[in-house]
Protein backbone atom coordinates (compact mmCIF):
# COMPACT_ATOMS: atom_id res chain seq x y z
CA UNK A 1 0.00 0.00 0.00
CA UNK A 2 0.93 3.83 -0.76
CA UNK A 3 1.21 6.01 2.65
CA UNK A 4 -1.24 9.12 2.57
CA UNK A 5 1.50 11.62 4.33
CA UNK A 6 -0.55 14.25 5.26
CA UNK A 7 -3.31 12.30 7.32
CA UNK A 8 -1.21 8.63 7.48
CA UNK A 9 -4.00 6.34 6.02
CA UNK A 10 -3.12 3.70 3.53
CA UNK A 11 -4.25 4.76 -0.24
CA UNK A 12 -5.83 1.89 -1.76
CA UNK A 13 -7.64 1.26 -5.31
CA UNK A 14 -8.01 4.21 -7.07
CA UNK A 15 -6.43 6.67 -4.65
CA UNK A 16 -3.12 5.36 -5.55
CA UNK A 17 -3.18 6.22 -9.02
CA UNK A 18 -1.58 9.34 -9.88
CA UNK A 19 -2.10 9.19 -13.86
CA UNK A 20 -5.66 8.77 -15.50
CA UNK A 21 -6.11 4.90 -17.04
CA UNK A 22 -8.10 5.00 -20.07
CA UNK A 23 -10.26 1.81 -21.46
CA UNK A 24 -8.81 0.43 -25.11
CA UNK A 25 -8.28 -2.47 -27.43
CA UNK A 26 -4.69 -3.05 -28.53
CA UNK A 27 -3.49 -5.84 -29.36
CA UNK A 28 0.20 -7.01 -27.18
CA UNK A 29 2.81 -9.13 -27.45
CA UNK A 30 4.25 -10.28 -24.28
CA UNK A 31 7.60 -12.33 -23.92
CA UNK A 32 9.55 -13.68 -20.27
CA UNK A 33 12.13 -15.80 -21.79
CA UNK A 34 10.46 -19.00 -23.77
CA UNK A 35 7.31 -17.31 -23.02
CA UNK A 36 4.71 -15.54 -25.10
CA UNK A 37 1.30 -14.31 -24.43
CA UNK A 38 -0.69 -12.80 -27.35
CA UNK A 39 -3.43 -10.87 -26.03
CA UNK A 40 -5.00 -7.12 -25.14
CA UNK A 41 -4.19 -4.21 -23.92
CA UNK A 42 -7.58 -2.77 -22.25
CA UNK A 43 -6.27 -0.25 -20.13
CA UNK A 44 -3.59 2.26 -20.61
CA UNK A 45 -2.63 4.83 -18.47
CA UNK A 46 1.05 6.82 -19.19
CA UNK A 47 2.95 4.48 -16.18
CA UNK A 48 1.45 1.05 -17.41
CA UNK A 49 -1.26 -0.64 -18.62
CA UNK A 50 -3.50 -3.86 -17.64
CA UNK A 51 -3.45 -6.78 -19.82
CA UNK A 52 -6.85 -9.12 -20.40
CA UNK A 53 -5.56 -12.50 -19.61
CA UNK A 54 -6.70 -15.91 -18.38
CA UNK A 55 -3.55 -16.97 -17.97
CA UNK A 56 -1.59 -13.66 -15.95
CA UNK A 57 1.67 -13.88 -15.39
CA UNK A 58 2.95 -13.82 -11.84
CA UNK A 59 3.68 -10.84 -9.87
CA UNK A 60 7.18 -9.47 -10.27
CA UNK A 61 7.94 -11.11 -13.74
CA UNK A 62 9.22 -8.56 -16.25
CA UNK A 63 7.90 -9.02 -19.17
CA UNK A 64 8.89 -7.52 -22.83
CA UNK A 65 5.86 -6.18 -24.44
CA UNK A 66 5.33 -4.83 -28.32
CA UNK A 67 2.63 -3.31 -28.92
CA UNK A 68 1.19 -0.27 -31.45
CA UNK A 69 -1.41 2.11 -32.11
CA UNK A 70 -1.86 4.60 -34.47
CA UNK A 71 1.02 4.77 -36.43
CA UNK A 72 3.26 4.39 -33.25
CA UNK A 73 5.29 1.26 -32.50
CA UNK A 74 6.51 0.20 -28.90
CA UNK A 75 8.75 -2.02 -27.68
CA UNK A 76 8.77 -1.12 -24.02
CA UNK A 77 10.08 -3.41 -20.53
CA UNK A 78 7.53 -4.22 -17.98
CA UNK A 79 6.50 -5.76 -14.91
CA UNK A 80 3.68 -6.91 -13.59
CA UNK A 81 3.01 -6.20 -10.48
CA UNK A 82 -0.90 -6.80 -9.79
CA UNK A 83 -2.82 -9.66 -10.71
CA UNK A 84 -6.75 -10.66 -11.40
CA UNK A 85 -6.69 -13.98 -11.50
CA UNK A 86 -9.89 -16.06 -12.97
CA UNK A 87 -11.96 -17.07 -10.09
CA UNK A 88 -14.21 -19.90 -10.17
CA UNK A 89 -18.05 -19.54 -10.55
CA UNK A 90 -17.75 -16.70 -13.05
CA UNK A 91 -17.22 -14.25 -10.62
CA UNK A 92 -14.26 -12.48 -12.42
CA UNK A 93 -15.02 -11.03 -15.68
CA UNK A 94 -12.08 -9.27 -15.82
CA UNK A 95 -8.84 -11.44 -15.29
CA UNK A 96 -5.58 -10.53 -16.15
CA UNK A 97 -2.38 -8.31 -15.10
CA UNK A 98 -1.80 -4.78 -14.24
CA UNK A 99 1.97 -3.96 -15.80
CA UNK A 100 4.08 -0.89 -15.10
CA UNK A 101 6.33 0.10 -17.70
CA UNK A 102 10.17 0.36 -16.78
CA UNK A 103 12.84 1.75 -18.04
CA UNK A 104 11.06 4.65 -20.14
CA UNK A 105 13.28 7.14 -22.06
CA UNK A 106 11.92 10.33 -22.72
CA UNK A 107 11.39 9.29 -26.15
CA UNK A 108 9.14 6.29 -25.04
CA UNK A 109 7.67 8.07 -22.33
CA UNK A 110 6.67 10.69 -24.97
CA UNK A 111 5.08 7.60 -27.46
CA UNK A 112 3.59 6.46 -24.38
CA UNK A 113 1.85 9.90 -23.78
CA UNK A 114 1.06 10.37 -27.26
CA UNK A 115 -0.95 7.03 -27.15
CA UNK A 116 -2.50 7.52 -24.12
CA UNK A 117 -4.06 11.11 -25.63
CA UNK A 118 -5.18 9.56 -28.98
CA UNK A 119 -7.37 6.82 -26.53
CA UNK A 120 -8.26 9.50 -24.31
CA UNK A 121 -9.22 11.98 -27.10
CA UNK A 122 -11.09 9.08 -29.22
CA UNK A 123 -13.26 7.95 -26.16
CA UNK A 124 -13.83 11.62 -25.44
CA UNK A 125 -15.21 11.82 -29.25
CA UNK A 126 -17.52 8.96 -28.62
CA UNK A 127 -18.77 10.74 -25.80
CA UNK A 128 -20.31 13.98 -27.45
Amino acid sequence: MVDDRESGAPKTGAERRVHARFDTQIHVDCRNGENFLFAYITNISEMGIFIRTDQPSEIGTELDLQFSHDGIELDIRGEVVWVNPIRPGGENLNPGMGVRFLDLTPELRESVVSIVRTVAYLQDDKTN
